[in-house]
Parts: structure tokens; sequence; C-alpha cells
């Protein structure tokens, strides 16, 4: 402390004049002279800063390695319990509880687990973000993939007897519902108004149950664990996780193609991506458990998967864009198809009855349609019939939702309320609802 001292007083010795002066301008723009604009500057200038003149401090020194010579034994302090100035410090063995206490457990080595194989496992999980978005899920599920949901499934919502009476009025006022209703901020968050417009129009959905009776036979349930297991080649793959609503049935959904359309996707050939690995963006793991589990017991009255719905913002941790959303649709439709499969049929084989599961993605305007097949549970190659898939994505159910008008050059651009509303696109959700009980 006292070097610096000295140091900085060293430093501040030639300034005392230069401070005398200083004084004598203050008192000079005191009763009216022009040194006013000097002393500022020479204020300005008469300062001395620690950090110039301060030393630099040194470097910690580094721990001293203990080396052990064998055949010599360190005397320690051990034995006189207490520090002693020239013996060595002590090492005890480890304690071990005779209890378990969690607050410090550690867990054992990896290799070491009972889980662990040398063997690894690429998992597709919710947060999973497939690079190749639609192509890789294509090629991860050996299927065909067709644009455009199917004719026979399209035309069930165009029938008036299954139609909602005043349909377009009450999905606008659902949708006015869950963006300006059900809630007092100016801007709503993302999740809010897609859980309650989604939820809005399974309502609506369901009130056409005394007309078809079918309806009665589903449940909805929510944070089930799923998980599938298959190969591609030598590479072993799962989908695993929990993926949102899940709309459950009685009775299994019809199949879409016919058995020579299935016969057909034999000589389908799969679409690559090479230099891209399939499992580009998939968790490696090596402690796994290979199994195919629905998240339901064997007695579940509701055994058979209808439609998945997944909601944007669901998981702040985690933001898909429309292509992988769409990816992570088809492979959790697939999961649940395949995880079925295997309860009914057992590993690798064509099914006699084919598996179709649903899949409805939205982001509380646009929606994203997905119906996935299961021909075959046989996916070691690229050979033979093909799994199927129809796609429509980025169908708008409105174009805005504005709760204050969008001026510009005092022209109104887009008028408060509800704009720009797309009937079709509800007519695709309402087919979809309504697949298998018609």
């Amino acid at each position: 402390m006292f070097p610096e001292a000295a140091q900085r007083l060293k430093t501040a010795t030639p300034l005392f004049s230069q401070t005398v002066l200083l004084n004598e301008l203050r008192v000079s723009s005191a009763h009216g002279g022009a040194g006013t604009r000097v002393a500022a500057q020479a204020r300005r200038h008469f300062n001395v800063s620690g950090r110039v003149t301060a030393k630099k401090v040194p470097p910690r020194p580094k721990p001293r390695v203990q080396v052990e010579i064998p055949g010599l034994e360190r005397i320690t302090y051990a034995e006189r319990m207490h520090y002693v100035p020239g013996l060595a410090k002590p090492v005890f063995p480890k304690w071990e509880k005779d209890y378990k206490d969690p607050r410090f457990y550690k867990s054992p080595p990896a290799h070491e687990m009972p889980l662990y194989k040398e063997t690894p496992c690429y998992v597709f999980h919710q947060r999973t973000s497939a690079l190749e978005g639609v192509r890789q899920a294509l090629w991860l599920t050996k299927s065909k993939l067709t644009t455009g949901l199917p004719p026979q499934l399209l035309s069930l919502a165009q029938s008036p007897a299954n139609q909602i009476p005043d349909q377009d009025k009450r999905v606008q006022n659902a949708i006015r519902h869950s963006r300006f209703w059900d809630t007092k901020e100016e801007r709503p968050g993302k999740y809010k108004y897609c859980y309650t417009m989604l939820h809005n129009l399974l309502h609506l959905c369901g009130s056409l149950q005394s007309s078809h009776l079918a309806l009665g036979k589903r449940i909805q349930a929510e944070n089930y664990t799923l998980a599938a297991s298959w190969k591609r080649g030598e590479d072993l793959f799962q989908v695993r996780g929990q993926n949102g609503l899940l709309l459950n049935s009685m009775a299994p959904l019809p199949a879409l193609a016919g058995k020579q359309e299935v016969a057909d996707t034999a000589a389908h050939v799969l679409e690559t991506f090479y230099p891209v690995s399939p499992a580009i963006d998939l968790q490696k793991v090596h402690m796994y458990k290979e199994e195919n589990f629905t998240g339901f017991k064997d007695d579940y009255p509701y055994p058979h998967a209808h439609t998945l719905y997944f909601l944007e913002g669901e998981d702040v941790a985690c933001k898909l864009r429309p292509e992988q959303l769409r990816a992570k649709m088809i492979m959790f439709a697939f999961g649940n198809a395949l995880a079925r499969a295997h309860q009914l049929y057992g590993p690798q084989r064509t099914l006699d009855c084919p598996i179709t599961v649903q899949a409805v993605g939205t982001n509380g305007r646009l929606f994203q349609f997905v119906v996935f097949q299961l021909n075959t549970s046989d996916l070691s190659d690229d050979e033979g019939i093909k799994n199927q898939v129809w796609v429509d994505e980025d169908a708008e159910l409105y174009e805005y939702a504005k709760v204050r008008p969008l001026i510009k050059k005092k022209q109104v651009q887009v008028p408060a309320g509800l704009s720009g509303y797309q009937p079709e696109t509800f007519s695709k959700f309402l087919a979809l609802y309504l697949h298998g009980a018609v």
C-alpha cells in the first residue's frame, strides 16, 4: 500500500503549482473574468488516476504437484490430528455412507450402468429439429410422399349431413374467442391462443356426436410417453418422448390406400440426401432400452391412436420451423403406428391390415395436416413395400386477427378484428376428425 501511495504522490507533485493557478482562474471567473473557459480546460487535464501508476498484479502461483515415490512413505500429521508445519497433508479414504442420501448422489460411469450398450441408438424426441425436414422423415420411416390429402377423406366434410349448423359463424367466433375475448392483453401469447383455439375447434367438432354416435367412443390424452424402435440398415433408431395431445379411439382408422396401391409402392425409390447422414440432428445415446410402448396399458379401452395435435409455442425452449414441424408430425404418427403394430402383429412383417394415424399441427393461423399409413414394419432395407404419407402444408385458417387496425399513411391497411377467414381449412380439420366415424 505504501509504495503505491508514494508513487502517486510523486506523480501529483508537479501539479501543485498548476492547482494554485486553477484556483486563481476560478477567482477571476467569479468576478466576471474571461477565465471560465480556461478553467474548464485546465480542470479537464488536472487529474491523477491510480490505474496509470498501479503495478501489475502478479498471477497466482500454480499449485504444487505432489509426487509419489514408490517405496517411500510420506510422513503426515494424521496421527496428531492437527496441522504441523513441515509434515505432509494426509489423504483419507472416501467415506461411504451406510444409507442413501440423494443430495450427495454420484452416478456411476456410463459403461457401468445396466442399460449401457456398445451399439449407439439414434433417438428422435419432441425437441428434435431435423435438418432435412420431411425428406429425412421419409427416409427414416421408409415412406412414399403424396402431396395433399386423399380425396375420399376430403369428401367427408363436403356432405351437408356432416357439417355443423352455422359452421362458418361458429368457427369465426371460436377464433375471436381465442384471440380477443379470452385475454385482457393486447397481444396474447402464441401458446395461449393456440391452445384455446384448438380446444374450441375440437369442441365444435364434438357437437356432431348426436348424429355420429361413433364420436362418443373417443377420448383425449395428454402427456403420455411413447417409445418405438426399429432398424434401418445397421443403425438402430427410436421415437421417444411426449408429443402433445392425442385423440384415442376404440376402433382403428380404416386404410386409405387399397391393396393394389400398397403393392405398387414397392417400385418407389426412396430419395436420399447424401452426403448428409440420415441420423443428423438425432440424439446419439448408448444407454437405452429397445422397446415398443404405446404409452397405455394393454387393457386400455381406447387403444387405437386416431389423431395427434401439435401446438407451436408449447415448448418455449424449442421453436421449430414449419418444415421441421411436419417432420416431427410424421415421425410421431409413425411411432404410434409402429408401436401398435408390434403389439398386434409382432416385429418385421407386412401388415395384413395397415394402421393409419393422423396428425394436425398449428401455430394459431397456419395448419399442417399429415396422414400416415403403416403398411410394413420391416424397415431394415429400402426394398419391398413402402409406407405412405399424405401431407397438406401451410393451410391458412385466417389472414389477420388485429386488436387495433393497421394504419399506414393515414389509410387503413388491415381493419381491426378477424379478416381473411378460409372455410376450406376448417373443412379439412373436420374431415380428419370425422374419419372413422362416418
